[in-house]
């Protein structure tokens, strides 16, 4: 595709909040801020007048989409499809005409039809009869776009480090449902149906995990800021010599001993919620435990000593404590 509750803390992925407020009304390009304030609601324009010549034996079938009833027009990103109104022997219905302009107009013989127009993933479809030179439909499609990104404290999180999946309805109704978005990338524009639904963000592969619902408002943007509580930190077991030793195998685990992740080699480096976790590294059958601690938004390093016999201290905290917040001065 191009163009969130609760603390976290280790283990299996948690939940912490997120935010959302809304953005401008959705154009193409989107804008980044509100249009003016009117005091009047928006006319819908009128469908435009075919000025193309009509063929002999052929109806003009002049199409747009609106977010909804005295709502503005859609005015791009919509794909129109016309589809012939009875199925094949095969059971399939032909695709007649395609076209992605904002109005189009389909030069059609006389007949049925069915159009379909889609907008992201909000969609209209509509029965037509064609029997007059022009023929005029408007549909409504009553629909939003939610933008996403996430930060951690007030750090932007890199596209490709984190990424988002959209489910509809909230995230306390217990029904199961399947995401109607996955993989969703910082910076895109998802549009929707206009209604609620929750969306699930991670960052890293671990248990950096965020639910939040967001309501989806039609002809609008809605800028989604998901703050994941975590911190990126690197391992190793190093000898004597300081060197890191290749080939460990690697149990991070919660302080009750619930495994998390059993990563490979002499760096492995993972984004982790902010809590207490215990490690193990093991190297040519020997163990060395250790108990640390994640703070957020600081990242590090856990280093383990394999030094013949001497034990690893048993625990660390990782990087430095956070700053107390600055006074408010309102």
């Amino acid at each position: 595709m191009n163009g969130l509750m609760g603390p976290q803390g280790s283990g299996a992925a948690q939940l912490a909040p997120g935010t959302a407020s809304p953005g401008g009304t959705i154009m193409f390009p989107a804008p980044l801020a509100p249009p003016p304030a009117t005091s009047t609601p928006p006319s819908t324009p009128p469908l435009a007048q075919t000025t193309q010549a009509v063929p002999p034996g052929h109806v003009a079938l002049t199409v747009a989409a609106r977010y909804g009833r005295d709502a503005p027009l859609i005015s791009g990103g919509l794909i129109w499809r016309v589809y012939a109104a009875n199925p094949d022997l095969n059971g399939t219905f032909r695709l007649v005409k395609e076209d992605r302009t904002a109005s189009p107009t389909f030069m059609l013989p006389p007949g049925d039809y069915v159009v379909h127009a889609s907008f992201g993933l909000a969609s209209a479809a509509r029965a037509v009869q064609l029997r007059a030179d022009v023929a005029r439909e408007m549909f409504d499609i009553p629909a939003g776009g939610i933008r996403l990104q996430g930060r951690v404290n007030d750090a932007r999180i890199p596209t490709g480090q984190i990424t988002f999946a959209i489910y509809p309805g909230s995230q306390f109704n217990t029904t199961e449902r399947r995401p109607i978005a996955q993989n969703v990338m910082t910076g895109d524009v998802v549009l929707l149906p206009e209604g609620t639904y929750y969306i699930v963000s991670t960052y890293g592969d671990v248990n950096s995990v965020v639910r939040s619902d967001v309501q989806v408002q039609s002809a609008k943007l809605t800028d989604i800021v998901v703050t994941h509580r975590a911190a990126v930190i690197t391992f190793k077991l190093v000898n004597n010599t300081g060197e890191a030793m290749a080939n460990t195998q690697w149990t991070l685990s919660t302080p009750d001993g619930d495994i998390i992740k059993e990563p490979m080699g002499a760096f492995p480096r993972l984004v982790l919620a902010e809590g207490d976790y215990h490690v193990i590294a093991r190297y040519e059958d020997q163990s060395y435990p250790r108990d640390f601690k994640v703070i957020n938004g600081v990242d590090g390093e856990v280093e383990l000593l394999a030094r013949g016999g001497e034990p690893t201290p048993p625990s660390a905290t990782v990087g430095r404590p956070e700053a107390p917040p600055p006074a408010s001065t309102r």
